[in-house]
């Protein structure tokens, strides 16, 4: 017998552990495989993130946290994305499952932990899907009016019982594309990422060309990109909070692991792809739009409060012109409805996941036998996202900015525990080479060690009813009551599934393990 230090191959015998990549436990979904290739993944990342329903939604309240300082907020909340990207590379390449968190942070932590990661992941994307229906609603309506001339059919998005009935057929639209496959949501993808891309350039050069033109227009510095000038650690936290909002949704790319092309590879690239494009775009689109209009809160600035939540309806016809114009408004209507589509994909699988593994009800385990898509998980997704729009519609009128707010603490709960769950899953390795150290232990703890101090202060800053849009409960910021309250929710659901599923929560389902490196000869 000899010892030999290499990362075991799928189907090597180790001590009695199979390899990561060949885990016994690990079970087919019976989705469609070899769907999905390197540009339809990466195009499927993009799309799930919207850069422009992302950039229309939090230019300006980013802009009304740290001012000027914007674009470095942009490049500070990229920096633990890009280090938790790493810690989902690696561990796809072990494990290319269509749990993603859930599953990967059962193998690491154990079954309570994994449940409430997987949680995290299933009520964020309710959180945007909601988001996103009602920003394409808005679009909608907006769209409708430039195009007939008439402020009346534009004003209908204020009509509530309007705007929620848009919402929901929307929502019904985006859940039956996602319903046919991945075939079919690849198609629609290429064209509204391709739009979405075009028109934001259009309006970077048509922005950089009007500077100086505005009256709160203001000359370019490289202060700009300087993280440190800005005025407190309060205001850094709440812009980092949004920074990582618009970067959400690339781990997409991961959950078509099980229907992509080169399932251990190809989603990890595809990822990287992804955040590449997207932080490139927000860099443009943010340093044009300040150079044009500045981020003062009068006239045209971002940080506005009264176009603030929507900043490319107050600039399209400035920026752009009125024929132009209509092409953001369009693209903002793409990018939502395309994000409303490719955002079932990574709440759907993992829904499917978790039942597979017990963790839910074995009801949506159910594959389409044509589509191979998670039907059921699909259809539920899709209503629950409908019936929470309408409930918080109805309940407070600054919903989009609650919500959104709330989203950020949900994205840092489930990417810091997947980034912790690379490091101590492949603990029994990481100094086997420098390669192994940095990608599997430095840059995960990083990027883990980020979004947990950023969960931590904005947990704290959110009790404060002034804290996102400034509405309480009880004397209690609604950000607050929201985030902890579905926390909490998701924690309650547990120990339902505890009862009702005991064989996964005593670890007999899907079991932790760690990757040994002594090798039998």
């Amino acid at each position: 017998m000899t010892q030999v230090e290499a990362r075991p191959q799928a189907g090597d015998t180790v001590r009695g552990v199979t390899a990561p990549g060949d885990t016994q436990d690990m079970r087919k979904k019976g989705l469609g495989g070899n769907s999905v290739g390197l540009l339809g993944n990466a195009v499927i990342g993009i799309s799930t993130v919207a850069p422009v329903y992302c950039l229309t939604s939090t230019l300006g309240s980013t802009a009304g946290e740290v001012g000027l300082q914007m674009p470095a907020v942009f490049l500070a909340g990229f920096l633990p994305m890009l280090l938790v990207a790493f810690a989902y590379r690696e561990l796809n390449k072990a494990m290319p499952d269509c749990g993603t968190s859930f599953t990967w942070t059962v193998k690491a932590f154990g079954p309570k932990i994994g449940w409430m990661c997987g949680w995290g992941l299933v009520i964020a994307t309710i959180i945007v899907l909601s988001n996103l229906a009602g920003v394409a609603t808005s679009y909608f309506w907006l769209l409708a009016g430039e195009i007939t001339g008439s402020e009346s059919i534009a004003a209908l998005d204020g009509n509530k019982a309007v705007h929620i009935v848009t919402c929901l057929a929307l929502i019904a639209i985006a859940t039956a594309i996602s319903y046919r496959g991945m075939t079919a949501t690849k198609g629609v993808q290429y064209a509204l990422v391709g739009l979405q891309l075009v028109v934001l350039a259009v309006f970077v050069a048509l922005a950089l060309s009007k500077a100086g033109s505005f009256e709160t227009s203001v000359d370019f510095s490289w202060s700009w990109m300087n993280p440190f000038a800005v005025e407190s650690f309060a205001a850094f936290t709440a812009g980092i909070s949004l920074s990582i909002f618009m970067y959400w949704g690339w781990d997409a790319c991961m959950a078509t692991n099980e229907e992509t092309t080169g399932s251990e590879k190809t989603p990890g690239r595809a990822a990287l792809i992804a955040m590449v494009v997207l932080v490139g775009s927000y860099l443009a689109t943010g340093i044009a739009a300040q150079m044009a209009v500045g981020s003062g809160d009068q006239g045209l600035g971002l940080a506005n409060p009264e176009t603030s939540d929507n900043v490319f309806a107050a600039l399209a016809g400035p920026v752009m012109g009125p024929v132009l114009g209509v092409l953001l408004f369009v693209a903002v209507l793409a990018s939502a409805a395309a994000s409303l589509q490719t955002t079932f994909i990574p709440v759907a699988r993992t829904v499917l996941a978790m039942s597979t593994y017990e963790a839910l009800p074995k009801s949506f385990t159910k594959v389409h036998p044509v589509f191979k898509t998670p039907g059921k998980a699909t259809v539920v997704a899709g209503v629950a996202t409908g019936a929470f729009y309408t409930v918080m519609t109805l309940v407070s009128e600054h919903v989009l900015v609650d919500t959104i707010y709330a989203l950020g603490l949900m994205i840092c709960f489930y990417y810091g525990i997947t980034a912790f769950a690379c490091v101590w899953y492949f603990r029994a390795e990481l100094f086997r080479s420098f390669r192994d150290f940095a990608f599997k232990a430095l840059m995960p703890a990083l990027g883990g060690l980020m979004l947990t101090a950023v969960f931590g202060k904005t947990l704290y800053d959110m009790w404060d009813p002034a804290y996102g849009s400034g509405s309480a409960v009880f004397g209690v910021g609604s950000v607050f009551v929201i985030a902890v309250g579905l926390l909490v929710l998701g924690g309650v659901i547990m120990l339902v599934m505890q009862r009702r599923s005991p064989a996964f929560f005593r670890g007999e389902v899907l079991t932790k393990e760690t990757p040994s490196l002594v090798v039998a000869d």
